[in-house]
């Protein structure tokens, strides 16, 4: 731990106790210039963390998460406050799992989800780059999907309006 007054890398802890939720408190003193500081510790298994393809662990970055929403909705009539409903809802169904340990994998999925929901070509654009299709053919694929689906959704309300 630096000391945030001179940035000396030796310190000491003075005192230890915990506040509520988990988190641990800590007095510290630097060696160097007696500067005393208090830092606030929480357990690593309580954040979220990202496995990636790799097998790498790192903390989940929910502007990263956004960054990827944004590029996909960028010049498409989806506003900030849709975007940041989308993180949230994305980030709270990733938390709600039983495991601190998600994938990049289930992190696409639910991105995918929800992006399709709101915004098809927007949709598209994240699948694209996510699923990294090296086949025009598996593009066409996904393309005609999202083309069926809306046809079928415009006949069920064309059904539903005549009814």
């Amino acid at each position: 731990m630096d000391c945030p007054d001179c940035s000396h890398d030796r310190t000491r802890v003075v005192d230890t106790g915990t506040t509520d939720s988990m988190t641990v408190r800590r007095r510290r003193e630097c060696q160097r210039c007696s500067f005393r500081f208090t830092t606030y510790e929480r357990p690593e298994w309580d954040t979220l963390q990202v496995k990636k393809r790799d097998g790498r662990i790192e903390s989940f970055a929910r502007a990263k998460l956004r960054a990827g929403i944004e590029r996909a909705v960028e010049k498409r009539p989806v506003d900030e406050d849709t975007v940041t409903d989308l993180v949230d809802r994305i980030e709270t169904r990733l938390r709600d799992r039983d495991t601190r340990i998600v994938s990049t994998t289930a992190i696409g999925d639910l991105t995918s989800q929800e992006l399709r929901a709101v915004d098809k070509v927007a949709y598209i654009r994240f699948v694209s780059v996510y699923r990294a299709f090296s086949d025009p053919e598996e593009f066409l694929r996904e393309l005609d999907a999202v083309l069926e689906g809306e046809h079928d959704d415009a006949s069920n309300s064309t059904e539903s309006d005549t009814t």
